[in-house]
């Protein structure tokens, strides 16, 4: 009896496949796909007077109220009423009732867009109820529901007798094929006021294999964003968690509210359970995710004090663990808008023990840096000619202190040593205002800007934070340097065009810095609360001279640019902190700018020239090459601007920005595309000895429909010794997949720490993927330096289905 019916059942699945696929590839009448159940389109009026009917047939016939047509051979019969629209070989209508009947490659066409396809179909006037034979349709998103027989019960429910739906194409170019994914049900219903799909008795097959069988099964109907289900779970395996599944199941509360519960369950430790919310109001949105533990911690230890770390141990005493990431907006109508992050978590490496995913999120008025965690309140306005931003901030440190973050040095508990939160600055408030009047002032663009900041430290830091002349040689037991800041500046800049096509751009700028310092070091010979004011005033003028020239070939542009510029001299006062100035990126941009660090602390003065320019090439649209060159030149040197080495035992200084000689570094930056494939770009900052301080370049390539590769390379020797303290890194990333024989490939992914010589991250993996399933089984090896755990080796799956959701937490737009 099994026999039977399995032949049954395999002769059927052939036999409806190959039918659904019939209709479904071939092109009826121009109509080529049928569309989504409730499509975004709207029916348009055909003309027709409400209950008239038109008829194109080969011939038709009227007996009462009732329409016969056939086709005769010909073309199917065509029938309009009340915009819906029925094709067939052969029709009956009724007149009075509106119900219609059809036979032969039948296409039915409601007014609401709703396509269907079947070789006999019968229904009502409005196709809100209706009986199909071998019926078919396809929604948006591609997917495809099929059934020897098919009852709409009503305008909401849609019962289908042994049927099959596959979110994957059933044909290609070359005709009908087999679905990478499908199941095949006894009994499936399509409850549209439910949201769902229900299955009795579904077969899962994988490219036409079944692979699984439950007497139940349910998910979202297609039809919907979002549904309450579960998600295709996460599973991983590493050596300190063990087998680990992520269950993430989606509770949708409303169309502007949502929940997400993603309980982790691991074999060797504890699970974690994972929260998501979600809530859009009419001006506003708040989205918050924690998770919770209750655990010891787990990774290398010495257990035994003798100095042998122990690996994947479980050690210390169980603890409430958690971590909170949260952000909401609020953006009422009018030039206003407000809103706040939060940001913190009970262990410094929770989010690398659990893998918790993509923990550094952008959001909010100012980000933290990646391993920095940032809670903060803030109000901001714009307007087409001003702007205002206040907020105020506190930051949690995830990373290994400096002195520590290239060895594996442990305190006295065995734990490593992570930066002290101690010595981030509380920020309260941060004030950042800029206006431009309405039209021009002698000719020319007037801006005016102006800043403020507070800034609080429990604990001492020096430099690069204080200047090195006034750090003590001991520091224990020092209490953190506070300061407040207000500047006001002002800028003029008028442009005029020769008419031979010089841009020549006189500007003026003015600055005022006010600074209040208190809890200075007091065995410094300074007092301990300072009060310090600053002026800058520069004037110049900018000068280009764009050049073009169009062959047959492409277009050939040079750009030389110069700029000339006086000011009085800085006067860097070392009783100022550098809290904002301390990175310094030189690119074509800011080569040019009088203000050329990212913040107000460190100023340039003297007499200054810059020089610079870019040759571009381009043949076609998405080919090109482009080379920028330029350099600054300053009348004297600012050692101000040189730090202290951090290993050094004599106390030397080096330059970290570039800009403390008279000569600048070189700025190299450019770009080259040899194909709308290819992409490249490059950028870098060499001395005056030709060594490169900073450098960073990327390499994106496409082959193939499929194929496609990244490299980046990204290095700082600004540091010039060596040491337990040198923050000098240079990193190579790469990140790819290639597909070998059809469908299947090889992934791959890694990052080399080049300056430890050691792989910190990597992944390679088999792949298959058809644009509809994709599944990823790997190996995965993670040895950055922050993990308590050590090197942890582990393998991956990833799995991404078309209509039912991927390995993550996607789940749909709110409204």
């Amino acid at each position: 009896m099994q026999g039977d019916r399995d032949r049954r059942s395999k002769a059927f699945r052939a036999r409806l496949l190959a039918g659904a696929a019939l209709f479904v590839c071939v092109p009826f009448a121009g109509t080529a796909v049928a569309q989504a159940t409730r499509p975004v389109a709207t029916a348009v009026s055909d003309g027709l007077p409400q209950g008239a009917v038109y008829v194109d047939a080969g011939s038709a016939n009227r007996t009462g109220d009732v329409i016969t047509a056939e086709s005769n051979g010909g073309d199917r019969v065509y029938l309009r009423s009340d915009g819906n629209v029925l094709r067939g070989e052969d029709l009956a209508y009724d007149l009075a009732s509106g119900a219609a009947t059809a036979s032969g490659q039948v296409e039915a066409i409601s007014a609401d867009g709703t396509v269907v396809y079947a070789s006999h179909l019968e229904t009502d006037r409005d196709l809100k109820a209706a009986v199909a034979v071998d019926f078919a349709t396809r929604f948006q998103n591609g997917a495809s529901l099929m059934a020897a027989t098919a009852v709409r019960r009503s305008e909401k429910v849609n019962e289908l007798n042994y049927a099959i739906f596959t979110p994957c194409p059933i044909c290609d170019v070359n005709g009908p094929k087999t679905p990478s994914i499908s199941i095949q049900a006894e009994k499936v219903v399509q409850d549209e006021q439910l949201r769902a799909v229900i299955y009795r008795n579904a077969v899962f097959r994988v490219g036409g294999v079944p692979v699984f069988y439950t007497p139940f099964f349910a998910h979202p109907d297609p039809t919907v964003d979002r549904a309450s289900g579960f998600l295709v779970p996460i599973v991983n395996y590493g050596e300190d968690r063990g087998v680990s599944v992520e269950i993430p199941y989606l509770h949708v509360v409303s169309p502007s509210e949502d929940w997400l519960i993603s309980p982790q369950i691991n074999t060797q430790v504890a699970p974690l359970l994972n929260l998501q919310w979600r809530r859009r109001f009419a001006n506003a949105s708040v989205f918050a995710r924690g998770g919770y533990t209750y655990e010891r911690n787990f990774g290398d230890f010495d257990l035994n004090g003798d100095g042998d770390y122990e690996s994947n141990v479980r050690f210390g005493d169980k603890e409430h663990r958690s971590y909170l990431l949260s952000h909401g907006e609020y953006d009422p109508d009018g030039p206003w808008r407000f809103g706040f992050t939060a940001e913190r978590t009970s262990d410094k490496t929770l989010f690398d023990r659990y893998d918790v995913r993509d923990p550094y999120q952008d959001n909010g008025l100012y980000y933290g840096d990646r391993r920095r965690l940032i809670s903060q309140i803030y109000a901001e306005r714009q307007t087409n000619r001003s702007y205002v931003s206040v907020a105020a901030f506190s930051i949690q440190s995830l990373r290994l202190d400096n002195a520590f973050a290239d060895t594996d040095f442990r305190d006295a508990e065995g734990f490593k040593v992570f930066e002290n939160d101690d010595t981030l600055p509380l920020v309260a408030p941060l004030i950042d205002a800029r206006w431009e009047p309405e039209g021009p002032v002698f000719g020319g663009r007037l801006r005016l800007k102006g800043s403020a900041v507070s800034l609080y430290r429990t604990g001492f830091i020096g430099a690069p934070i204080l200047n090195p002349d006034i750090v003590p040689p001991v520091t224990a037991g020092l209490g953190g340097v506070d300061s407040r800041r207000i500047t006001g500046q002002a800028e003029w800049r008028r442009t005029f065009i020769t008419s031979g096509g010089i841009r020549i751009e006189p500007f003026f700028d003015t600055r005022v810095d006010l600074y209040s310092m208190s809890d200075l070091p007091p065995m410094m010979g300074i007092q301990s609360d300072e009060t310090l004011s600053r002026t800058r005033a520069s004037a110049g003028v900018d000068v280009s001279y764009p050049l073009v020239k169009r062959t047959q070939r492409g277009d050939i542009i040079l750009e030389p640019v110069a700029q000339v510029s006086v000011s009085n001299k800085s006067d860097i006062d070392p009783r100022i902190p550098n809290e904002d100035s301390q990175v310094i990126e030189l690119d074509e941009s800011s080569l040019f700018r009088m203000d050329r660090f990212s913040g107000y602390d460190l100023v340039e003065g003297g007499a200054r020239l810059t020089a610079g320019g870019r040759a571009t090439i381009r043949w076609s649209a998405g080919r090109s090459a482009s080379l920028f060159v330029g350099r600054s030149y300053r009348a004297d040197d600012e050692n101000a601007f040189r730090t202290s080495i951090p290993d050094s035992t004599t106390g030397g200084l080096y330059d970290p920005t570039g800009l403390a000689s008279s000569t600048s570094d070189w700025v190299v930056q450019g770009s080259f595309s040899p194909s709308d494939r290819i992409r490249s770009w490059g950028h870098a900052t060499i001395d005056s000895s030709g060594d490169i301080r900073r450098a960073e370049a990327a390499v994106d390539g496409r082959w193939g429909r499929r194929n496609l590769a990244t490299v980046s390379y990204i290095v700082d020797h600004s540091n010039p010794l060596a040491g337990p303290q040198n923050r000098n890194y240079e990193f190579v990333q790469l990140a790819g997949q290639q597909f070998v024989y059809g469908n299947w490939g090889v992934a791959v992914a890694g990052i080399a720490d080049l300056e430890r010589n050691v792989i910190t991250r990597q992944e390679i993996g088999v792949l298959f993927d058809d644009d509809c399933f994709r599944f990823e089984l790997g190996y995965r090896r993670d040895n950055t330096r922050v993990r308590a755990s050590g090197p942890s080796d582990g393998v991956y799956i990833r799995l991404n289905l078309a209509t039912f959701g991927g390995s993550g937490y996607g789940q749909g737009e709110m409204r």
